[in-house]
């Protein structure tokens, strides 16, 4: 089991089935600023991404453009992890892909574990299926015979004999779980939820699908007619990533923060638990499920063909700028619609005028009037320095990113009262105190700045040690 000192977090894998979308780019911009303000603290932290590459909607993918599912997967695969360069995710991040030779272990590893538990028997089914959420679907979950989040799809009527997980047999051990850890969930509505959801009672789930019906996947151990359902395979990539069941980094860093979207909630937050809890494993240390990214207040996804692509907003606005609105003006726990437009305004407003503004005044009088640069430390000692790192803990970034611009308005007033422009040219000594106070908060509030928008950071960093103005951080856009 791992100590305080070190962290494991880790995003969802997303389906290999399309090109990644905004709403993608957003988790993992998410998981990447907590694991870089947790460094920033002294934490080892261990970050893992990937990309699941399993089940039916991959090979009906596969099918329909003309090539294999495992050429499919590669193509896409590499697209997703295209994502870390570009929006200048920690570079040491850890990436897991399903069809990986060590995830086929692993998986059919854990698939023993559960068995052997007594956990996991077959029988014949029949029920609806949604293949977007590669889900079993009751009446009650579905709006006029669709599923609601993939409203484009029809509902399948499944009758086939799977493998079943005993999902039942953990009712009682899940509803101790949640009881003993007040904020396994974040947010509360999100943990009473999924808690409600359990209370009602908890059904059996399948965890197979015959071959002839899902042709791509890990088959089944000992039955070669059979392949996992796509979530058993997928979750048990969180362990892959540690290596397990041999790694010592799985006894090092286990267990894991996930992030999720809502509509992963109920695989994440209960059937991965109980999954867990078969195998003799720790569950989860907490999950974080965020909102929707929508587009004209329809969730932005794959199967809606409305989705943002990541390389396209970082052309126009660049990295720095796309991570500083996600996690500032998308809401961490509630969805949010965006457009161009509205990243546009909050670009012009915020960074061209505010940050960049800023930077470039204090740097332009200081490298004017101030003959030497001030040795300036980061301990992170202050009360303002340590609500930020807690809000972040807390998963709340636009919170903690609202705090960092106010500290930034802070020194403009202090500029525009003090009139510092005129103090230097007049006076010396208080010309070069002012000028010394407003490079050293603006080192602070860089450094603090690091966990957010990393690149932004080590340039306005560079700046004042150099005490140089840089170049215009964020051109204003037309």
């Amino acid at each position: 089991m791992p100590d305080n000192s070190r962290v494991y977090i880790t995003t969802t894998l997303p389906y290999v089935n399309a090109e990644p979308h905004l709403g993608f780019a957003l988790e993992l911009v998410q998981a990447d600023t907590l694991a870089r303000s947790w460094r920033l603290s002294g934490k080892e932290v261990f970050l893992n991404t990937g990309t699941d590459e399993h089940g039916l909607k991959i090979y009906l993918k596969s099918a329909e453009e003309g090539r294999s599912p495992q050429k499919l997967s590669d193509d896409y695969s590499a697209k997703f992890k295209a994502l870390i360069p570009l929006l200048h995710i920690s570079p040491d991040i850890h990436f897991v892909r399903t069809t990986e030779a060590r995830h086929l272990s692993a998986a059919r590893e854990f698939w023993r574990r559960c068995q052997q538990s007594g956990d996991i028997y077959k029988k014949e089914y029949e029920g609806k299926y949604c293949v977007g959420c590669e889900l079993e679907k009751t009446d009650s979950e579905l709006a006029l015979g669709r599923c609601p989040i993939h409203p484009t799809l029809e509902i399948e009527i499944i009758k086939e004999e799977n493998y079943f997980f005993r999902f039942s047999k953990y009712q009682k051990k899940l509803t101790e779980l949640y009881e003993a850890k007040k904020d396994f969930v974040v947010p509360d509505s999100r943990f009473n939820e999924i808690k409600a959801f359990v209370e009602r009672g908890i059904k059996d789930f399948s965890v197979s699908r015959p071959k002839e019906k899902v042709r791509w996947g890990v088959e089944v151990p000992g039955d070669s007619g059979h392949n996992m359902y796509v979530w058993f395979d997928a979750l048990v990539s969180y362990l892959t990533a540690l290596g397990w069941p041999e790694g010592e980094e799985f006894e090092r860093f286990w267990p894991a923060i996930q992030f999720a979207g809502k509509d992963n909630l109920r695989q994440q937050s209960a059937m991965w638990q109980a999954m867990l809890m078969s195998a003799g494993l720790p569950p989860s240390k907490q999950i974080f499920i965020h909102g929707f990214i929508l587009s004209a207040g329809q969730k932005m996804s794959k199967t809606a063909g409305n989705v943002l692509r990541p390389e396209e907003v970082v052309e126009r606005f660049g990295a720095e700028a796309v991570r500083y609105y996600l996690l500032r003006h998308v809401h961490p726990f509630e969805d949010s619609d965006v457009t161009t437009e509205k990243i546009k305004e909050a670009y012009n407003a915020n960074l061209a005028n505010g940050l960049g503004n800023l930077t470039a005044r204090i740097l332009q009088m200081s490298s004017a009037y101030l003959e030497k640069v001030p040795e300036i430390s980061k301990d992170f000692g202050s009360a303002s320095d340590k609500g930020i790192l807690n809000l972040i803990g807390d998963y709340k970034f636009n919170q903690a990113m609202d705090a960092l611009w106010r500290r930034m308005k802070d020194l403009d007033t202090f500029i525009q009262e003090g009139k510092t422009f005129e103090i230097v040219k007049k006076n010396k000594i208080r010309g070069e105190k002012q000028l010394v106070y407003l490079l050293t908060n603006l080192y602070e509030i860089a450094v603090l700045l690091e966990p957010f928008m990393p690149e932004t950071s080590q340039k306005i960093k560079a700046a004042v040690a150099a005490n140089k103005k840089p170049a215009a951080l964020f051109p204003r856009k037309e």
